[in-house]
């Protein structure tokens, strides 16, 4: 599948360049802000945009990007208008988008139907943080149908032989938490980071990124030195949280944090 997924991860491993993925929950705090604040990340030099859709009960999500969710949804973001963001991004970028999900808000309208929308908006892929690989068969089937890639979790705590399972499920790329619990910034990266990754590397040659808790760009330099990708939310998101009333210091506070943190790769 040739897809922009898999166009970026070739250009970055060509360039020897990890990619800059950043995080932000769709909506939030509102349509409009949030739209400019898609749009400083992709001209700060984010290589890949994960997306959350806002969702009343994120279990994976810490303060944080709950109260990103609870923003948006506060002022009227719906999965249709998230769609509808990722629409005016496709105006303006190529850049890869992933959706940031829980399976309830793929479940209710159907997996093929929430699908096929997010194809025809521009999607090209899925986390769905709360569906495990075992019961995961019918939504791969889908998302192959519609050419989306899907992107499944690895914890510190996941044994071989389920990063096996998780892998071959997997076909976008796959996403390592650097710590145990949910995102939020954090001060510090895990000490057997690059034992894990080299784990990791020995069972799968599909794409690895590293998230949760990055939030200085000598996290994201550490990362990348190991990794396909670095992913940046809660470091993001607290720029826009900082500044609720005030969307254009918002904005402006995101790009300065987005180029300090690329600077990590540059």
């Amino acid at each position: 599948m040739n897809s922009r997924i898999s166009q970026a991860f070739s250009k970055g491993r060509q360039s020897g360049r990890p990619l800059f993925v950043s995080y932000l929950c769709a909506g939030d705090p509102t349509f409009d802000v949030s739209l400019a604040a898609c749009r400083a990340l992709i001209n700060a030099g984010a290589d890949l945009l994960e997306l959350g859709a806002p969702f009343s009960d994120p279990l994976a999500d810490g303060l944080t990007n709950q109260l990103a969710a609870q923003r948006a949804l506060e002022n009227g973001m719906t999965q249709t208008r998230v769609l509808e963001l990722v629409r005016a991004i496709r105006e303006f970028s190529e850049v890869p988008i992933v959706l940031y999900t829980y399976y309830n808000l793929v479940f209710a309208p159907g997996e093929a139907n929430y699908a096929r929308q997010a194809k025809e908006a521009g999607v090209d892929g899925f986390l769905v943080l709360d569906l495990p690989p075992e019961e995961a068969a019918s939504w791969k089937k889908v998302c192959a149908d519609e050419e989306l890639g899907t992107v499944f979790i690895i914890a510190p705590t996941t044994p071989p032989d389920r990063i096996a399972k998780i892998s071959e499920t997997a076909t976008g790329f796959l996403y390592y938490v650097s710590r145990t619990g949910v995102t939020g910034e954090r001060a510090d990266l895990s000490a057997d980071l690059s034992d894990s990754v080299a784990q990791i590397r020995s069972i799968t040659d599909l794409p690895l990124v590293v998230g949760f808790g990055v939030s200085q760009a000598e996290h994201v330099a550490t990362i990348g030195q190991v990794a396909d990708g670095v992913v940046v939310g809660s470091a993001l998101v607290n720029c826009l949280a900082a500044n609720p009333n005030e969307p254009e210091k918002a904005v402006a506070a995101l790009r300065a944090k987005a180029d300090e943190l690329i600077a990590g790769i540059a």
